[in-house]
């Protein structure tokens, strides 16, 4: 990130729209970079790494706090499983978004499994943004990266969940198919001043937001930075207008 941006944050403020991937061993590690981030961030993930470390009691406290909780623990299973995983899950109160596979029977059983309540969301994970077209090919699917999320939109609407979870280069799909209240949420953004890392298809935040996106994922970009804050209210100033 660029030195000047390090002195800067005392008037900006966070966008809800980020969401903060927690990737860190403990949660320790995710309390000390809930603190260094302060008012920065409004909205966390918390994924299978932290989940084996503390996750749902920092997901509780997280929600004490006033910020907003992202599971992304993309469940997938039988439907009996995911039902009473869903359940179990939303019961506890601590999360807004919660991820499944986009496979309609675990779709299903997860809008099942949280039966009322409304305000946990769920979404389901298309394509990983890892992924490439030759991966996709050679786990077995014939279809194109596009063609696939646009399937698995369609089913995501079929099922009654809230939103998917895709890469910015096939937000612009959920969005014309889902509509202006459907949820799109994308990892493998990049701010213009960071490296791509593992991810085969990524954006900008603003490239992200202007194809349909509702929300984006950043990590290490943030977490990685010397200054996580600014580098927070980096990325929420390139989203800005958008």
């Amino acid at each position: 990130m660029p030195t000047a941006e390090l002195t800067r944050g005392l008037d900006q403020k966070a966008d809800p729209r980020l969401i903060l991937a927690l990737d860190v061993p403990a949660r320790a590690d995710a309390e000390s970079m809930v603190e260094r981030l302060g008012d920065s961030v409004l909205f966390y993930k918390i994924g299978l790494q932290l989940l084996a470390g503390g996750g749902m009691g920092m997901a509780r406290d997280l929600k004490r706090r006033g910020r907003q909780v992202f599971l992304d623990w993309k469940l997938h299973d039988i439907g009996a499983t995911v039902e009473k995983a869903t359940a179990a899950i939303v019961a506890t109160g601590a999360c807004d978004l919660l991820t499944v596979h986009a496979e309609p029977q675990v779709m299903a059983a997860a809008v099942r499994g949280r039966a009322g309540q409304v305000g946990a969301k769920i979404v389901g994970v298309t394509v990983l943004t890892s992924l490439s077209q030759a991966d996709v090919a050679e786990i077995g699917y014939a279809q194109t990266i596009e063609a696939l999320v646009e399937l698995r939109v369609r089913q995501a609407i079929e099922a009654g969940i809230d939103g998917i979870v895709t890469s910015p280069r096939e937000a612009a799909i959920a969005r014309r198919i889902g509509g202006p209240n459907f949820i799109v949420v994308t990892p493998g953004v990049r701010p213009g001043w960071a490296k791509a890392d593992d991810q085969a298809r990524a954006a900008t935040p603003a490239e992200a937001l202007a194809a349909g996106a509702s929300h984006i994922v950043v990590g290490r970009p943030i977490t990685a930075a010397n200054d996580p804050r600014s580098a927070a209210f980096s990325v929420a100033e390139e989203m800005a207008g958008v």
